[in-house]
């Protein structure tokens, strides 16, 4: 039993050695530059929504004469990155 358990293992770590993903293409290296980028500005923007609400929320219970929360900076507009030029042989 102990054999077949270790063929088992041995079969699966060896397959997943040989499997490698082939390289991306330049169209999906830009696709994926375009997501990561969006995906980091949509984390800016939802920090933003939640300073504003916390903010919101601490000014109905804020004592009078403490000093008000924080104020929020709004991220700047979103701005899809430069893809680089392909160089020149």
């Amino acid at each position: 039993m102990k054999k077949i358990i270790a063929f088992i293992f041995c079969a699966f770590t060896s397959a997943s050695v040989f499997a490698t993903l082939p390289p991306l293409t330049p169209e999906a290296k830009e696709a994926k530059t375009l997501a990561d980028a969006k995906t980091a500005y949509a984390g800016r923007a939802g920090a933003y929504q939640l300073c504003q609400s916390i903010n919101k929320v601490a000014d109905q219970y804020r004592v009078p004469g403490t000093p008000a929360p924080a104020a929020c900076t709004a991220p700047p507009p979103f701005v899809a990155p430069v893809a680089a030029a392909p160089a020149a042989k």
